[in-house]
């Protein structure tokens, strides 16, 4: 049976490469997924291996809290001088690595938008890991150096001047120098060294290192040489050997950017969903075709299990195939991938392409064991063909019992995921396994839609026909019947397309509430105002910018806030956003207050907070009651809540403090962002106009803008995230019309005696092409208007939680409409070679076709 099977493939190669198809993209999209994050981790255990190929031991500060910025507590320089009297220690020089911005000498910005700029001092003998490959590395506090990929991006000559701004006033240098790193690429982010005594001043840290990096002597190993260094450092410092802080760095890279890798499995997995169904249907029908073989088969002897054999032998073939080739599939994957995430503006490190052992195994796992699932019920279906079929024309019978356990099946399906997306949502645990709920139940509530959908198809099909059969009559008519004769084979093949569209329809609605809601919190707390803040719309800016702004003429006055994160003592593995605001930020900001005023936030103590009514909620605080909090310097403050406001004004994060308490116990002096009222005569495009040539001069990292203009910003971050998941969705799709062309192939295949009787009684070429057409269109827009209703309810869903966040949920009818005409366009395409082929058969040939 096993050559049998082999031979059914061969003579049906057009097919089974169809079906090998699906698997091919679904397997080369999760294989894909794992080369580039693979690869994209050995680019950073790269760069931090050759960062400190000098370098035997390394110190740093402690650092309790993570940032989300990746900010690090500095230590003090005063350290050096006992590095430097241990005994063992060869070298030792302190360093700065900071975030920054570099400009060319006509203002425009050096390095991808959104990847990191850093700020690096020179180091002395083997501790520099840099590698000049022309030119120089400064040697005063006029000169500068930056990497070679940077400059060559920018089109950087030596010789030039390079802006540089940290946390002081942007400053010109003359480039002396291109580096390299290794063999490496640093994607979008760039480096440019200064001398140690100018890069702490433009970062506002003299005094202070970001690190201490050792070289031992002669006969001393790391490990011996980070003990003596251990002894006589104080307990606020981090020790380490090389390659435990280059282990700890990728350690912590990993960390974060493993949501990157989840992402992109996710919508690696969906591909392979839908590439289930259109596998499913493609053996369904070929299962219903070979009726006949099955049953001369049975005649001759082959048992139910040998027919099952031979089924799934070809299903496992196909995926096989299928598999191999994603796995080859997965370098051009990764490759396409990496593209699009750069013209996205992430641009990360790369180098040669690594494919894991793991990244082949899951491959073929997800190949073989995904078409032979999706194949298992057409086989067994297979199996019930009796011997009689090979004498007659043989339809297995659909019996009531069958359709209602399919119809309770679908209710149980439904139902139970719909339990299991609310508990996700609104119940207690990790995030992690939160969204496995909510992920879970997704897909129980698709399987469930999926299987009551053929009791669907029959009204859908007549309201997508209907304007079909008003244009084209009786051909728009035979489509639509045509699509209704089989409601289970329609109903698989729409939803192929009812997945994907449905992702597509709930990114559209989400973001459509998320954008609304975001104008209509600036509308209702930022009326009137100007907003400074950092041009990548995240990043922290000068606290210098403040204090020019507020020289400038027509500004009646800056408020500023600043944030960070921190630890709640007493609460396990819990994180607050904390902010420091000026005391006058309620004549710039709208708050809604739970509990106390604007009097509470002008008398607001270094020893007293503001909470959130959620945070308040979350950790049961009342007004009156106390807390701590832990910084990233290890500072542990304690404050008394002396209000709560609205916790839908994010600007304010979870806790706010003075700005006194930002600077002393949590190290943060830079602004998140600063708000500028103008004065009432003053006219306030003048004035923007003056903050905006200040700031591009001595501020170049920070932007001034309107309230319009900051409603656009922020909806342009929506867009190009909306945008990047609909462009890892278009496999999805992709799959998806191709499913519907591969059944009307097949359906073409097996009503080739019928289009041979339309043709002979007297239906045109054109009438053919037209019918065959409106079917893939009656199809599409079935799946189309499945997919955007579940959309629809999934983002009504996951919006409820967050409606105490100030989220409102906006439908965009107009963009709902036009996925619903663009499906309709891609069934028009997905019919083209079907409807060619059904339109070119020959009439006698046809007629006579058994």
């Amino acid at each position: 049976m096993t050559g049998l099977a082999i031979k059914s493939l061969w003579a049906r190669k057009a097919r089974a490469l169809a079906t090998t198809f699906a698997v091919v993209i679904g397997v080369a999209f999760v294989a894909g997924s794992y080369v580039l994050t693979d690869t994209i981790f050995a680019a950073f255990d790269e760069i931090f291996s050759e960062s400190l190929k000098g370098t035997s031991v390394v110190i740093t500060a402690q650092n309790p809290v993570k940032q989300e910025n990746g900010e690090v507590p500095t230590i003090p320089a005063s350290l050096l001088a006992r590095v430097k009297r241990t005994p063992g220690v060869a070298l030792a020089s302190g360093s700065i690595f900071t975030p920054g911005g570099f400009f060319d000498a006509e203002g425009d910005a050096v390095g991808a938008k959104f990847a990191p700029k850093f700020i690096s001092s020179t180091l002395p003998g083997r501790l520099e890991s840099l590698t000049y490959v022309e030119g120089h590395p400064p040697r005063g506090p006029t000169e500068a150096s930056i990497d070679e990929a940077a400059a060559e991006d920018a089109g950087l000559e030596l010789g030039e001047k390079l802006r540089i701004v940290g946390q002081a006033r942007a400053s010109r240098f003359r480039l002396v120098g291109f580096t390299q790193l290794g063999n490496a690429s640093f994607g979008g982010a760039s480096i440019a060294q200064l001398t140690l005594p100018e890069a702490q001043r433009i970062t506002h840290k003299r005094g202070r290192f970001d690190q201490i990096s050792v070289a031992a002597g002669k006969g001393v190993s790391e490990a011996t040489l980070k003990r003596r260094v251990e002894r006589v450092m104080p307990r606020s410092v981090r020790v380490e050997t090389a390659q435990e802080n280059a282990d700890r760095g990728s350690e912590e890279i990993r960390d974060n950017l493993g949501f990157l890798q989840t992402i992109l499995l996710v919508f690696g997995f969906v591909a392979v969903f839908v590439g289930a169904f259109l596998i499913f249907n493609t053996f369904s029908i070929t299962v219903a075709q070979r009726v006949t073989e099955f049953g001369l088969l049975r005649t001759l002897g082959a048992s139910r299990p040998q027919i099952l054999g031979s089924v799934l032998v070809e299903a496992v073939a196909i995926g096989l195939l299928g598999a191999l080739l994603g796995i080859g599939g997965g370098y051009v994957m990764a490759l396409l991938l990496n593209a699009l995430l750069t013209a996205f503006g992430v641009d990360l490190p790369t180098t040669s392409l690594v494919m894991e052992s793991r990244t082949i195994v899951v491959a073929l796992l997800v190949g073989v064991v995904v078409t032979s699932v999706s194949s298992m019920v057409p086989a067994l279906r297979s199996t019930r063909v009796p011997p009689i079929a090979a004498l007659r024309a043989y339809a297995p019978p659909t019996s009531r019992r069958r359709r209602f356990v399919y119809a309770a099946l679908s209710a149980l399906l439904g139902l139970a995921g719909l339990a299991a997306v609310l508990v996700g949502l609104f119940g207690n645990g990790g995030a992690g396994a939160r969204a496995g709920l909510i992920g879970g139940g997704a897909v129980a509530i698709v399987f469930g839609v999926s299987l009551f959908s053929p009791r669907l198809v029959p009204p859908l099909a007549t309201i997508a026909g209907w304007p079909l059969e008003r244009l084209r009559r009786l051909t728009g008519r035979l489509a639509r019947e045509n699509s209704q004769r089989n409601p289970g084979r329609t109903a698989v093949t729409a939803a192929a397309l009812m997945i994907g569209l449905a992702l597509v329809a709930f990114v559209t609605v989400f973001a459509a509430g998320l954008k609304s809601s975001v104008a209509q919190v600036i509308d209702e707390n930022f009326e009137g105002g100007l907003v400074i803040q950092n041009t990548d719309g995240f990043s922290p800016i000068p606290a210098g910018a403040a204090a020019a702004a507020r020289r400038v003429p027509g500004v009646e006055l800056v408020a500023t806030i600043r944030a960070t994160e921190a630890g709640l003592l007493g609460a396990s593995g819990s994180k607050a956003k904390v902010s420091a605001a000026t005391p006058d930020i309620g004549s710039a900001v709208e708050i809604e207050w739970k509990q106390g005023g604007p009097r509470t936030l002008r008398r607001l103590r270094d020893d007293e907070a503001v909470v959130s009514n959620s945070f308040a909620s979350a950790h049961g605080l009342e007004v009156g009651d106390e807390f701590r909090l832990l910084g990233q310097t290890g500072a542990r403050p304690s404050f008394r809540v002396a209000g709560e406001f609205d916790s839908k004004l994010g600007v304010f994060g979870s806790v706010l403090v003075t700005q006194a308490v930002m600077r002393r116990a949590f190290d943060q002096t830079e602004d998140t962002i600063d708000f500028v009222i103008v004065k009432r005569k003053a006219n306030p495009e003048k004035v923007q106009a003056a903050l905006t040539a200040g700031t591009e001069r001595a501020f170049p990292t920070a932007e001034v803008l309107n309230q319009q203009e900051l409603k656009e910003t922020r909806e342009e971050q929506v867009d190009q995230l909306v945008n990047l998941f609909y462009a890892l969705l278009i496999l999805a799709i992709v799959i998806s019309l191709f499913g519907i062309a591969n059944t009307l192939a097949l359906s073409i295949h097996e009503r080739t005696r019928e289009l041979g009787m339309l043709r002979a009684i007297g239906m045109s070429r054109r009438q053919v092409r037209t019918m065959i057409r409106y079917e893939a269109v009656i199809t599409a827009l079935i799946g189309a208007i499945l997919g955007i209703t579940l959309g629809m309810i999934f983002a009504a869903l996951i919006g409820q939680p967050l409606k105490d966040e100030g989220f409102t949920l906006s439908y965009p009818i107009g963009s709902l409409l036009v996925l619903l005409v663009l499906a309709g366009l891609a069934g028009v395409l997905a019919a083209i070679p079907p409807a060619r082929r059904a339109s070119r058969l020959n009439v006698l040939d046809a007629l006579q076709y058994e």
